[in-house]
């Protein structure tokens, strides 16, 4: 993956009660709203999970441009096999206004390097299939399918 064509000026940031309602009005382009979860049941979901969810604000200086969300070393399918544990992206949210600039890029590259640094060696993401669906997206940076699905998602992984 080489780096976006954004600002030097990226950066993560975790949701905190003063930024918190900034994340709550994110919006992506109407027509992708069935294919991402709205922030605010990310962020529920991130509470109900703990320390399995990972949400962080993407900014670009002061301008928040995004959210993303990763899950760490949760159980993949346990009764199929209870070893398979797997870490990923979880939740990718772009603003309407700022897509097609590399902030999805810059996300999928943070999530992989905090991974890495963790010590995982594949990172994994599901996406609705279809035209309006973000699976040409992590096809360009490198996700391959496994021939797997997450209830109607295509199941992507990348080696890292």
């Amino acid at each position: 993956m080489s780096t976006p064509q954004t600002s030097t000026s990226l950066r993560l940031e975790r949701v905190t009660p003063e930024n918190v309602d900034a994340a709550l009005a994110l919006r992506v382009h109407p027509h992708q709203e069935r294919n991402v979860s709205p922030v605010v049941r990310s962020l529920a979901e991130a509470y109900a999970f703990g320390e399995t969810a990972w949400p962080r604000l993407i900014f670009d200086g002061d301008e928040l441009v995004g959210f993303l969300m990763a899950f760490l070393d949760i159980p993949w399918n346990e009764k199929k096999d209870p070893t398979d544990r797997r870490s990923g992206l979880w939740r990718l949210n772009i603003t309407a206004d700022r897509q097609g600039k590399g902030y999805g890029r810059f996300a999928v590259e943070a999530v992989r390097d905090e991974l890495r640094r963790r010590g995982t060696g594949q990172l994994y993401v599901t996406w609705e299939p279809g035209e309006d669906g973000p699976g040409e997206f992590y096809r360009r940076l490198g996700f391959r399918t496994t021939g797997e699905t997450s209830g109607d998602e295509t199941v992507g992984v990348l080696d890292i």
